[in-house]
């Protein structure tokens, strides 16, 4: 006997052809009609429809053709063999899906369609499995059929997904209309998204007042750090500001850079910022000169990345060459940045990228290239207030915003007092505060928002950190609040040359909280250590 052959689209050819090759009285023939149903492929791929050839069969595989109205292939068969496979109608509700998922308006009315769209599915006993499937890009799962099939009344809304239905009561385009279960995931994800975004888009909660920070803590040698941490040596002369426009348009970064410098060249003093807001671009710090930012004084850092000369930096741990810090000292002496006023770096992300430290720096670092050497100007960000070498620094009272990388970033310092200070969740990285190979470190009083670690304390990365072997030692963290998502003190995970003899007391975590109190971090190539950690009485949201 002939193989079975199936049909193509071919309309009264395809009739003719399939009431030849199958006989009513045919065994090979019912076989063939009834397990064909396991052999119809799984897919439908786009093109000209066309026979394949399954274990001596013909077998039709259908084609991806738009607007194409078939009739069943099994249209000529008895009727015992043409069985519609009729479902029973599901148990309905009185209250309708929508009400019930909480869907209103125009999507309730759509999703209402659901059930006519369903019961136009009717199939023989040849074609259990759906020979019209809806799906995107190419493919979908089997399940996903649901409403996506042709409706009487019209087609349903959504994108154009056009294939023939071969077996629908009134074969037509297919369109899907979205509300499958995918799409009702989808909108469900959506609906949730809508109403949480707009909540979330600045993270950051408003902070309660600090109480007075406690005197002593329950360690001695925590007591001894803070007694022995040297505040800096500041003339009490005042010198104004002159030739500044403070009007948030003009350039004074020349205007306020001859401040400071004149400044330090008469002995040192206060440089005192008015109210208003000043356009700049990068600030060098000076010895026995304060940098005092009145209240409703904003410096508002420049978009013109020409503004920030290159200078000597560290990125993440490593030494390098890059684009200058908002606020910058390079081995000085008793300097302070003071005050109620706001440091504003977001126009600085127009310029400020970059964060390839693995393809961009670390190359540099194993090549043996001299840190004077390892340029990255323009390929990495930079910090935002950055003292390099320093001795007896004073942050105290401002306000850090808009920062694309870490905010406040001493580096082998000595007597570092960080008191009052607030900085802001400004995106990923935006850390708080990072003291690197620091002695003697204070933090009090300290109000941080961040989108990574609020304090984390490091000591070089890697064969840079082993090289200058100096450990960040002797920190104290005393009666400060933050939030951020992840420590609120990390020690790491750039910590080669080690951290020891932190002490944290009396600090709490507020609004969203954060992700642990204290997180230690290394790897099992950066080597270093880290020993006499302590935290006691935290409270608030971990």
């Amino acid at each position: 006997m002939p193989p079975v052959r199936r049909w193509r689209s071919g309309g009264r050819r395809a009739r003719a052809r399939t009431d030849r090759s199958i006989p009513r009285a045919s065994t090979a023939g019912r076989r063939a009609a009834s397990t064909s149903a396991h052999l119809l492929p799984r897919r439908y791929p786009s093109g000209a429809p066309r026979q394949e050839t399954i274990r001596g069969r013909n077998l039709r595989r259908c084609a991806r053709r738009p607007q194409l109205r078939l009739p069943c292939p099994h249209g000529s068969l008895p009727q015992a063999r043409r069985v519609r496979m009729a479902r029973a109608p599901p148990r309905r509700s009185r209250i309708s899906l929508a009400s019930r998922v909480g869907i209103r308006g125009a999507a309730a009315g759509l999703l209402a369609r659901g059930s006519a769209l369903a019961a136009n599915r009717g199939f023989c006993l040849d074609c259990k499995r759906p020979l019209a499937r809806a799906f995107r890009r190419g493919s979908r799962r089997d399940h996903d059929i649901g409403p996506r099939l042709a409706h009487r009344s019209g087609l349903a809304p959504g994108r154009d997904r056009r294939r023939a239905d071969a077996c629908a009561r009134d074969p037509g385009v297919v369109r899907g209309s979205g509300f499958g279960r995918r799409g009702l995931l989808r909108s469900g994800v959506l609906s949730v998204a809508g109403a949480t975004i707009p909540s979330c888009w600045y993270r950051t909660a408003t902070p309660a007042p600090l109480p007075e920070a406690p005197r002593s803590t329950p360690w001695p040698q925590a007591d001894a750090i803070l007694a022995s941490t040297a505040s800096p040596a500041i003339p009490s002369r005042t010198f104004a500001l002159a030739g500044a426009r403070g009007d948030g348009d003009g350039d004074d970064t020349l205007a306020l850079q001859r401040a400071i410098d004149g400044c330090h060249a008469s002995g040192g003093g206060h440089v005192v910022i008015p109210r208003g807001v000043f356009v700049t671009g990068a600030l060098r710090m000076r010895s026995r000169v304060d940098l005092n930012l009145s209240a409703g004084a904003t410096l508002l850092f420049s978009e013109d990345s020409g503004r920030f000369p290159p200078v000597r930096t560290r990125y993440e741990g490593l030494e390098c060459v890059n684009r200058s810090p908002m606020l910058y000292a390079w081995e000085e002496t008793d300097l302070a940045l003071t005050g109620s006023g706001t440091l504003d770096a977001s126009r600085t992300a127009a310029w400020n990228r970059g964060s390839d430290r693995e393809g961009v720096l670390e190359p540099m670092v194993a090549r043996g290239l001299a840190p004077d050497e390892r340029v990255v100007v323009g390929r990495l960000r930079t910090a935002m207030v950055e003292t390099i070498g320093c001795a007896r620094v004073l942050i105290q009272g401002v306000t850090l915003s808009g920062a694309p990388f870490w905010q406040l970033h001493p580096t082998l310092c000595t007597d570092v007092t960080i008191e009052g200070v607030t900085t802001s969740d400004s995106g990923p990285n935006s850390d708080g505060c990072n003291p690197e190979s620091c002695e003697r470190v204070v933090i009090r009083r300290c109000t941080f928002a961040s989108g990574d670690d609020d304090i984390a304390l490091k000591s070089g990365r890697d064969e840079d950190g082993r090289r200058l072997a100096a450990p960040c030692r002797n920190v104290v963290v005393l009666g400060c609040q933050a939030e951020g998502p992840y420590g609120f003190l990390a020690c790491g995970s750039e910590q080669s040359g080690g951290v020891e003899n932190v002490y944290a007391f009396g600090n709490r975590a507020y609004g969203f909280g954060v992700g642990a109190a204290l997180w230690l971090k290394s790897n099992t190539r950066r080597g270093g250590y880290t020993r006499n950690v302590n935290l006691s009485g935290f409270q608030g949201r971990v």
